[in-house]
């Protein structure tokens, strides 16, 4: 592979304006396909096969009116009075107008619900006193027919008359029997009355009314033009006096690709490569081939939304990844480079060197981040492996641009990739002087007692910031953890003051019933056990209301609406998730079904951290197996793949913190808190395991190779540790300025993706490749680089750090001479033809 990249390397800067053209002509494709092809993104997650995709299907099954998608549009009086009847008009009309709106099933009247829901409590009064009435009458039939028997038997004919008092008494209790039922029917009203009083659409003190907007697709099918066209409804034609807001499945805000924070984080990158490289050219370098790799990765992914459903947060995935990955590899590959070069090194052959070495641990590193994301499409979850297979294409493409389009650019730069002090020290340098140099720079190993301490202290540190982890709770971002400005989150507070929190995240249950024999026997039992149902379900202390909806058309099923006592993110509400499909009401009839946008996000939590110990697994033995084939090595592999896990948990410490807890929020604009995003674990699994891979081999390279040319065991830490630590601090510092620009995204799930991206970075780079590896490996010694011998000849060498293309390829070194006009010349103008 080194030798492959090596002729690549030369081929792309003998042909480098080719390369380029190519490269622009891809970027072009790429736009054309996107403006050709590209569809409307998703802003929901669905897993199919969960129990509430079950539910979905059999209320489509049985109901055809169920299963659509639903909204909220909330509206509130300015100064807090009640509305007037020109605003309840007014209201009414525009939700006449939302449900006539093409995708909308159908937009409730809330003025008008309330007045029903208040006829029907007068019926049920009005059918009380009437009830009450005719008992009293019946027991004043009673008595009269009494004192008639009384005075009967009292005149001795009570014989006679028997047989009319018989029937009278009889016609009585029939009368008696007739109202009891009518009784029983009536508690039964006035209990699902009860039951259902926490489902308002207007508040008690109605300054406050709710909007329902029921669609004819399913929650994740709605389009955004649809949602748009019912927003404009109520927003375009402001009602005088009142304020409006939408809850967040009605206005789902779409995340930009490019925002001003993530251009700040491109800019800080630009810096630190500025100061490490100290050339504005050298530095410009890495950041436009990330760029226009991004470019194609990005418009190219974008194009298949049009065939596949793809979620918002992906392409910005791999636009995150891309742009972070794209410019440390060409770092890499421009650092090796440069430092030929001043080693003396002519132009095109430097650049073939690096390309086959640096290039080569790029291809390596590259490959594992690429088979970690794609793994995720072996845990079975479909939005994730897309998410995966997006950032696999953007990690493709970027390594791609690091071994052709970088050295194309490098050989336009010529000499002009050295600033002019360092060529100028490069003209001076005589091999005396390197020889000092080289001496001077002889390590000496670290203090076993400092490599103790430094240990001790890096595991303990992990170790901390890791602990909030244990209190991890996964969900999706709901109105509660929008910015405090939205629309979404001022209707979903709007309602938890109103209404209470858990008319923000509604459940819908669904009820075997057992039918009849007969169409009235079927109906007959079904009003009977849907009232016995809800009672049930009424009794659990995190429920504040019930409503029955409907039972279907063969009286074998019945749905309710359960309001929880607190909102869709709680633990309460997860709870009462479980406890309702464990309840089996109707002996034979099977447990509760339950669905809705809180059970949904629910079951896919569930769903996603049943699989991350599966897939955390391959990862680690995926680390193992990569390792041990770089390093020849069974302590190497170990320890950093232990780093790894001890980086990851700490980088999900650091997210629970923040998010969950709401520690420090304030500093990165986390306004809100709650659960951590449910398929932000696995996707850190993945992402963060490359990272690490890259660093250790940046770091643990340099070690094996300087043990293998004979140097000691910890003056060979040390040695790897040194020329690998400048090149892995830059990676990590540019690493994390580019996925820390996305932790100011106003939307919560993109800033906390980027959050735990930037800090699991910081914490693998910085605490366990730069602290805890280097000083596990002195306490190591020579058992650090052990290997069976038997093993030892099955592993093929993989040469990852292009040693023996270096040996194939040493030149003598030309004079020292200083840099002239011809140095400066596009190296692609002074190539040899010769082919190696």
């Amino acid at each position: 592979m080194a030798e492959l990249l090596y002729r690549l390397g030369r081929a792309c800067a003998r042909r480098a304006r080719t390369v380029i053209a190519v490269w622009l002509a891809l970027l072009a494709a790429a736009g054309a396909a996107y403006v050709l092809y590209a569809g409307e993104l998703e802003d929901s997650f669905s897993i199919p096969g969960t129990p509430t995709d079950e539910v979905n299907r059999l209320l489509s099954e049985k109901f055809s009116d169920m299963g659509g998608g639903a909204g909220i549009v909330v509206y509130q009086t300015e100064d807090g009075s009640a509305f007037t009847h020109d605003q309840r008009e007014a209201i009414a009309e525009r939700a006449e107008r939302a449900a006539e709106v093409s995708g909308v099933a159908d937009a409730v009247d809330p003025f008008a619900a309330e007045s029903e829901r208040a006829d029907q409590r007068q019926e049920l009064a009005d059918g009380r006193e009437e009830l009450d009435a005719a008992m009293a009458e019946l027991e004043s039939g009673q008595e009269e027919l009494d004192q008639a028997r009384e005075q009967a038997e009292a005149a001795g004919l009570l014989a006679q008359a028997q047989a009319q008092f018989d029937a009278e008494q009889a016609e009585i209790d029939e009368g008696r029997e007739t109202l009891e039922a009518e009784y029983g029917r009536l508690e039964q009203g006035e209990a699902m009355m009860e039951m259902a009083e926490g489902i308002r659409t207007v508040s008690e003190d109605g300054d406050t009314a709710l909007v329902n907007v029921s669609f004819t697709e399913d929650q994740m099918e709605v389009s955004q033009e649809t949602r748009a066209a019912v927003m404009e409804v109520f927003s375009g034609n402001p009602v005088p006096g009142t304020e409006v807001d939408f809850n967040s499945d009605l206005a789902r805000t779409m995340p930009t690709l490019v925002s001003p924070a993530e251009v700040i984080g491109v800019i800080v990158a630009g810096v630190v490569l500025v100061v490490m490289l100290g050339t504005l050219l050298g530095a410009a370098l890495p950041i436009v081939t990330a760029l226009v790799g991004v470019g194609v990765a990005t418009l190219t992914a974008m194009s298949l939304s049009g065939v596949v459903e793809m979620a918002s947060v992906t392409p910005i995935l791999g636009l995150m990844l891309g742009l972070a990955i794209g410019i440390d590899y060409a770092l890499f590959i421009v650092n090796r480079h440069r430092r030929q070069l001043k080693e003396g090194v002519e132009v095109a052959e430097s650049i073939g060197l690096a390309a086959g070495t640096a290039g080569n641990a790029v291809v390596f590193a590259g490959t594992t981040v690429l088979i970690a994301l794609l793994g995720l499409n072996l845990i079975g979850i479909g939005f994730l492996g897309l998410m995966g297979s997006i950032g696999a294409l953007a990690l493709a493409v970027a390594v791609l641009v690091a071994v052709t389009l970088v050295p194309a650019l490098l050989a336009l730069l010529g000499h002009r990739v050295l600033a002019r002090r360092e060529r100028a020290r490069l003209a001076e340098r005589t091999p005396a002087a390197a020889e000092e140099e080289a001496a001077a720079r002889q390590p000496r190993p670290m203090p076993t007692g400092r490599a103790l301490a430094q240990a001790g202290a890096a595991v303990a540190a992990l170790v901390v910031i890791a602990l909030p982890a244990l209190d991890l709770r996964l969900g999706m971002p709901d109105g509660s953890s929008e910015p405090t400005h939205s629309t979404q989150y001022q209707a979903h507070t709007a309602v938890e003051e109103n209404f209470g929190a858990g008319q923000n995240g509604t459940l819908l249950v669904a009820a075997r019933l057992t039918g009849g024999p007969t169409e009235e026997a079927a109906e007959r039992n079904a009003q009977r056990e849907q009232a016995e149902i809800a009672e049930e379900i009424y009794s659990f202390d995190d429920v504040a209301a019930v409503a029955p909806i409907g039972v279907s058309d063969d009286h074998t099923t019945a749905i309710f609406q359960v309001v929880p006592v607190d909102g869709p993110a709680s633990a309460s509400t997860e709870d009462l998730v479980h406890s309702l499909r464990d309840l089996e009401p109707i002996e034979g009839t099977g447990p509760l079904g339950v669905a809705g946008v809180a059970s949904g996000n629910i079951d896919i939590s569930e769903t996603l951290s049943g699989a991350l110990p599966t897939y955390l697994a391959v990862v680690v033995g995926l680390s193992l197996v990569i390792l041990l084939l770089v390093f020849r090595s069974v302590f190497v592999p170990v320890v950093a793949t232990l780093g790894f896990i001890l980086s990851f948990f700490a980088a999900l410490g650091g997210v629970v913190a923040v998010y969950q807890w709401g520690w420090l929020g304030g500093l990165i604009g986390v306004e809100n808190t709650g659960p951590v995003l449910n398929f932000l674990p696995t996707l850190l699994v993945g992402i963060l395991f490359g990272l690490a891979m890259d660093y250790m081999l940046f770091i643990g390279t340099g070690m094996r190779e300087a043990y293998v040319h004979g140097a000691p065991a910890r003056t060979a830490v040390v040695q790897g540790f040194r020329a690998g630590r400048a090149v892995v601090t830059a990676a990590a510092v540019i690493m994390i300025s580019v996925f820390g620009g996305f932790v100011f995204s106003e939307t919560v799930m993109i800033s906390s993706i980027g959050f735990a991206l930037a800090f699991g970075v910081l914490i693998d780079a910085f605490v366990v490749r730069m602290v805890l590896v280097p000083a596990l490996m002195h306490l190591a010694g020579d058992a650090a680089w052990w290997l069976p011998r038997r093993l030892d000849r099955l592993l093929p060498d993989i040469d990852v750090e292009g040693a023996a293309l270096e040996r194939r390829h040493q030149r003598p070194k030309p004079p020292r001479a200083a840099p002239t006009a011809e140095a400066d010349r596009p190296a692609q103008d002074r190539v040899p033809s010769e082919r190696h």
